[in-house]
């Protein structure tokens, strides 16, 4: 592929990640498929194919790949152990903008890729196209395959099964929900440190659920904790244990929301949290303590792996 069309080709990398990562949950299996594609791009251009629109031709490569995706990998999501949350993306506080290698659409947190688990691959994959990307019908009817009424009967059965437990933030610039979100994980991650109750009360909503993916792996709740009282009672004995092994925290941006990145001692990471905040309150709180999910961030810290996990 001539240098220009390298160049080209690379500038949608960060779009047609967004929508792997938003397929399939998993930042290691969203590079693995844009890679692909790019490899398509490659084999097409050397058989002498003429590509008239660069951008639909990787959208819909990244988008089938993502459906064939999703469907050898149900049953193995069938039988994971606990509770399902996608693979942390990790920004650091201080850096500005997104993820190096990820344009996150604010949609994608991990309370909304949990939903997006209870629809088929292409009702993910035509969802996460209309609904997050703001694709046309028609682009998205090409890049599924599907003719465009077909294309939106799927979407309009795929919003009806999510829309209820979707968040929204009308009417909230993205700039205030950041300062609100930067501010509020501060203070809340103090306070869980410090072992202050009362201040973790006062920021947590009533009904907050906390949910943990340890994968069967690591020392991780089975089932979410509801409640204030309980979570934060949790919180604190949790991060008083992190600190009699030398844990510390850095606070971090988490799929588009605040929240932190535990680690040990040694430098290697224990935990990712993200928060999800609204109203002035965290809502919910989503811990990833699977090693699995882990290792594209760095080295994986051993301390909250269960006995013969290692």
């Amino acid at each position: 592929m001539p240098e220009s069309d390298e160049v080209d080709a690379a500038r949608y990398r960060p779009l047609l990640f967004s929508i792997a990562y938003g397929m399939t949950g998993s930042v290691g299996d969203a590079e693995d498929i844009v890679q692909d594609a790019f490899l398509g791009l490659t084999r097409a251009r050397r058989a002498g194919t003429t590509i008239i629109d660069l951008k639909a031709y990787l959208t819909t490569a990244v988008t089938r790949l993502g459906i064939n995706h999703l469907r050898s990998a149900r049953v193995r999501r069938e039988a994971y152990v606990g509770d399902w949350l996608p693979e942390p993306v990790v920004v650091p506080a201080d850096r500005p903008g997104p993820a190096e290698h990820a344009e996150l659409a604010d949609s994608l947190s991990m309370a909304f890729l949990v939903l997006m688990e209870a629809l088929s691959p292409v009702e993910r994959a035509v969802f996460m196209l209309r609904e997050v990307f703001g694709y046309g019908y028609p682009d998205v009817a090409r890049a599924i395959g599907k003719t465009e009424p077909n294309r939106r009967q799927i979407f309009a059965r795929a919003r009806q099964r999510i829309a209820s437990g979707t968040q929204r933030h009308d009417g909230e610039p993205p700039a205030a929900r950041r300062a609100e979100g930067e501010e509020l994980a501060r203070r809340f991650f103090e306070a869980a440190a410090g072992g202050d109750l009362d201040a973790l009360l006062d920021m947590l909503a009533p009904d907050v659920v906390l949910q943990s993916d340890g994968g069967g792996k690591t020392l991780a709740i089975g089932r979410p904790l509801y409640g204030r009282e309980t979570v934060s009672q949790l919180l604190v004995y949790l991060l008083r244990r992190g600190r009699i092994i030398g844990a510390s925290l850095r606070l971090a941006w988490v799929n588009g929301r605040p929240g932190a990145v535990l680690y040990d001692g040694g430098e290697r990471v224990i935990s990712v949290v993200e928060l999800d905040v609204a109203g002035g309150l965290v809502q919910t709180i989503h811990s990833v303590v699977n090693p699995d999910k882990l290792g594209h961030l760095g080295p994986v810290s051993e301390a909250a792996l269960l006995p013969g996990k290692g």
